[in-house]
This record gives C-alpha cells, structure tokens and sequence, in this order.
C-alpha cells in the first residue's frame, strides 16, 4: 500500500489505464487475427477491408500512447506485405 496521498492517487490512476490499455491491446490483437485469418482463406477484399480497420486501431493505440510508433509500424509492414502477397 502507498504511504502518500499521491501515491494512492499514482495507484488509482494507473490501474485505470492498465485496463483501458488491456481493452486497446485486446481489441488490436483480435483484429490483426481476423486479418491473418482472411488471408490464410486467400479472400484478397477481406484482407484488405480487415486491414484497413487494424491499420485504424493501430493508430488509435498511437495516439493514446498504449504502443510505441515503431512498434505499430513494424505491424502495419508485416500486415501488408501478407496482404499483397495475395496479388
């Protein structure tokens, strides 16, 4: 347990973003599946509708500062080049 006011308060305030991070992540993760997945089915305009939508999320989780940029590039160039490797 904290000693301090403010340490109580540091506490509060970051399990409020450890579980709003905790539903970013979970919804990036689902939607880099649902991409994968429609590409192992070899369907080239789901991928890319499913592409789109993660390529959304991983800049929202930028934005909000729950993954670093490199690592939401990194992601977005893995996806894509899966996606193009479908023609």
């Amino acid at each position: 347990m904290a000693h301090t006011l403010s340490g109580v308060r540091n506490i509060r305030r970051n399990e409020k973003s450890r579980l709003r991070n905790k539903t970013v992540k979970s919804a990036l993760r689902t939607q880099m599946k649902k991409v994968l997945t429609s590409v192992g089915k070899k369907d080239k305009d789901a991928s890319k509708r499913e592409l789109q939508e993660a390529y959304r999320l991983l800049d929202k989780a930028v934005a909000k500062g729950v993954i670093h940029r490199n690592n939401a590039s990194r992601h977005k160039s893995r996806l894509s080049v899966r996606v193009a490797a479908l023609g």
